[in-house]
């Protein structure tokens, strides 16, 4: 038979959601419309759940009615079950929800030849008094078991393949197996082929730790995402993780907030970016839940709602022992502006976690979070599901505009050690890493950063200080090519205060010296001016002295001159001859 082509335009397949975001979100939008889906799984991995979830979201989203035939549990069973779910079954029974108890005792089938034709039309009638949308047939393989006819069996099936096909309602069809062994029986396999859409449920032990996951492993018509993912069944149903399907948007916040700590902020150059993720890695001890503490508690002082999620104390404990260095976060837990969870990591799956947190965090609708540490998840099920995790939460609180400081415990302080085994190291904005400096039988703290997306930071490894006045950073203190820290920082530190001590008494007792030395050569130079002063005085006195001897003489002369009678005035040699006369004459009168 060959297929003949024409002209008309390809038919779209259509698709019901299911109203489980993520589920619609891996298979583009729900279940194929008018088709038959098969649900694989074992006993415990949810099927029943996932069936009856589709049909109680598609009454309440979408008000179309649906068929639920059970072939194992009875109608009662069922609706008290989904009780903890908080459909309230009861309120849709009825108009929108129909229950058919289909369970045959082992009498009817073996008295004649079976068939489910009279079923399929009682069912054709109530779905069409009711205009049902959707119907479930529940754990078909118990009756298939109990026919016990393989020929049967495959006949009864396609049966309910072909009135599913003709009836235009959307099918869901649960079976009881593990996907391995349906693909390896000749009895049940042949179900897979038959389905459009083939979804396979398994539950298995990890590290002890329950954990259920979901395959689409077949889907005509459609493209989805082949990946598998983990679900829990939670308080409100099937839950499925994150599917990180769609591309993610984030806001890029240029708005930076305070890590709680001045010199850290100032190491980052001004804080962290809004919105981004900031992990700290350590040995244990290395202060990595302290830094956690202050950031909350710097959070809380501006205002902002924050969660702290803590795998390895109590509240009452972390909070009793972030008080010992002056970090205080019970007024903000009385307040409600601070939520704390606390919760053993093994205690549950980490997709049951994560599950949880996305509960917490769109109930308390916090600016900044603190998950200490999120290494602890390798505790839940094993490390691909812990690095599953911790990648969907960071996208989680991105998408949020969540600030997040997390932590994780690596072990050695060498550089290769400074990688987490949960590989986050790699998608977080901000790591800083916590390390032991052992020097001189001395254990210290040093922090360093190892990279600060779109931000320079310090390049320093500064010792980490706890004390009762709280936490700092001390200034880097380097001798010989050496960081120092510790008592040997501080012996170091006291040795160069003593020598600046030495060094300015030495300096203090110079100035003395030059002072005095100073203080002796200007007096020397005063004295020395006072005898030039005495000099210059005398000779004055000695000018003066020849002034008045020159006028005396200049008075001889004249009269010398008016003795003789000379009227003129005398001639060179006269007036030598009158000073020689005169030098004479004073000699004379001197004698």
């Amino acid at each position: 038979m060959t297929r003949q082509h024409t002209a008309e335009a390809p038919l779209c397949l259509g698709k019901m959601p299911t109203g489980i975001a993520e589920f619609d979100e891996i298979t583009g939008g729900g279940l194929p419309r008018g088709r038959t889906t098969l649900i694989v799984g074992g006993p415990g991995s949810g099927k029943t759940v996932f069936a009856l979830q589709t049909l109680v979201n598609s009454i309440r989203l979408r008000d179309e009615p649906a068929i639920f035939v059970a072939f194992e549990e009875n109608s009662r069973q069922i609706v008290a079950n989904a009780a903890s779910f908080g459909w309230d079954l009861p309120a849709l029974l009825g108009d929108k929800l129909f229950f058919l108890d289909a369970r045959m005792s082992l009498e009817m089938l073996t008295a004649g030849r079976f068939d489910l034709a009279g079923l399929l039309a009682g069912l054709e009638a109530k779905a069409a008094e009711m205009s049902a949308r959707r119907i479930v047939f529940d754990s078909l393989d118990v009756l298939l078991t109990v026919l016990d006819d393989p020929v049967l069996e495959r006949q009864e099936t396609y049966r309910l393949h072909d009135w599913l096909a003709q009836s235009d309602l959307t099918g869901i069809i649960t079976v009881r197996g593990e996907q391995r062994d349906l693909h390896a029986s000749a009895r049940y396999g042949f179900m897979q082929f038959m389905a459009d859409c083939v979804i396979h449920l398994s539950q298995h032990l990890e590290d002890r730790v329950s954990l259920r996951m979901l395959r689409v492993a077949k889907y005509r018509g459609s493209s989805f995402s082949e990946n598998e993912f983990p679900f829990i069944i939670g308080t409100t149903g099937i839950e499925i993780g994150s599917t990180g399907v769609a591309q993610p948007i984030y806001e890029a916040y240029t708005q930076r907030v305070s890590t709680g700590i001045e010199r850290l902020d100032h190491m980052l150059r001004g804080g962290v970016y809004r919105g981004s993720s900031l992990l700290i890695t350590g040995a244990p001890g290395t202060a990595k839940s302290t830094l956690c503490g202050a950031f909350i508690e710097a959070a809380c002082r501006r205002g902002e709602r924050c969660l702290y999620v803590t795998f390895d104390e109590t509240a009452a404990e972390m909070m009793r022992n972030f008080a010992s260095v002056n970090v205080h976060l019970r007024p903000y837990v009385e307040s409600g502006l601070l939520r704390i969870y606390a919760a053993w990591s093994h205690g549950c799956s980490a997709q049951e976690h994560l599950t949880r947190l996305k509960r917490l965090i769109a109930e308390h609708q916090p600016r900044c979070m603190a998950v200490d540490p999120v290494s602890a998840m390798a505790k839940a099920g094993g490390s691909l599901a812990a690095q599953s995790m911790a990648d969907r939460l960071l996208s989680l609180t991105r998408s949020a505009g969540i600030t997040l400081f997390c932590t994780s415990l690596v072990g050695g302080d060498a550089p290769e050690a400074e990688a987490t085994d949960l590989q986050i190291s790699t998608i977080a904005d901000t790591w800083i890493h916590l390390s032991y400096v052992i020097n001189a039988g001395e254990r210290n703290r040093a922090l360093s950063i190892v990279k600060s997306r779109g931000t320079g930071h310090s390049r320093q490894v500064r010792e980490l200080v706890l004390s009762d006045e709280g936490i700092t950073l001390a200034d880097v203190y380097a001798s010989g090519g050496e960081v120092l820290m510790g008592t040997m920082r501080w012996e170091r530190e006291d040795a160069a205060r003593t020598q600046r001590v030495q060094a300015r008494a030495d300096l203090e007792r110079r100035s003395r010296e030059m002072e005095l030395t100073r203080a002796e050569a200007q007096a020397r130079m005063e004295a020395i001016k006072r005898e030039l002063e005495t000099i210059l005085a005398e000779s004055l006195r000695l000018q003066t002295e020849r002034d008045a001897f020159e006028a005396d003489w200049q008075d001889r002369r004249d009269e010398v001159r008016a003795l003789r009678g000379a009227d003129a005035a005398p001639s060179s040699a006269d007036t030598d001859l009158e000073e020689q006369a005169a030098d004479q004459q004073s000699k004379q009168e001197g004698a």
